[in-house]
């Protein structure tokens, strides 16, 4: 994710249905912000969220890896934001899948979760063909009770279908 990707991307933390599940979608000069963070994550922590495009170059939305916490657990977690026209096509859990196994192969074994609004269904059904269940209940988020999907990512395990 570069500054030159703000118009495209922005277009997903920008709209009110993609953001439902947040406190606000954000403004422009916020999108900036996000890139700039997920580019500081990428040299920090070597990942971050990553454009999600089609094979002839459609912007899709962002999928990544990044630091999370729930109940002050640190953790990775699996984050996926897909255009709201694109919703229901399976692109979101296809970049999921290649995030978990980004972790198979760098980090496993390890926790890897998807912290998730209780009321979104979507994003839960991703994490559920994952493999994922529900481990916890975020507590520690200021304004509401988050679910806590999670899976133990081994190294030799074969990848979700």
């Amino acid at each position: 994710m570069e500054a030159q990707d703000l118009d495209a991307g922005a277009g997903v933390p920008r709209h009110p249905e993609v953001m439902a599940f947040y406190p606000a979608p954000k403004s422009h000069a916020e999108s900036a912000a996000w890139i700039a963070r997920m580019q500081e994550r990428y040299t920090r922590d070597g990942f971050g969220l990553w454009i999600i495009e089609t094979r002839d170059g459609e912007f899709v939305g962002d999928c990544g890896i990044t630091w999370q916490s729930y109940n002050g657990i640190p953790v990775r977690e699996v984050g996926y934001h897909v255009r709201r026209e694109l919703h229901g096509h399976g692109y979101a859990t296809e970049a999921a899948r290649a995030c978990v196994e980004l972790v198979r192969r760098e980090f496993a074994p390890t926790l890897l979760t998807a912290i998730i609004h209780p009321a979104n269904t979507a994003s839960r059904r991703v994490a559920e063909h994952l493999g994922m269940t529900h481990i916890a209940d975020d507590r520690a988020h200021p304004w509401i009770v988050r679910t806590v999907m999670g899976m133990t990512v081994d190294p030799s395990a074969q990848p979700s279908s």
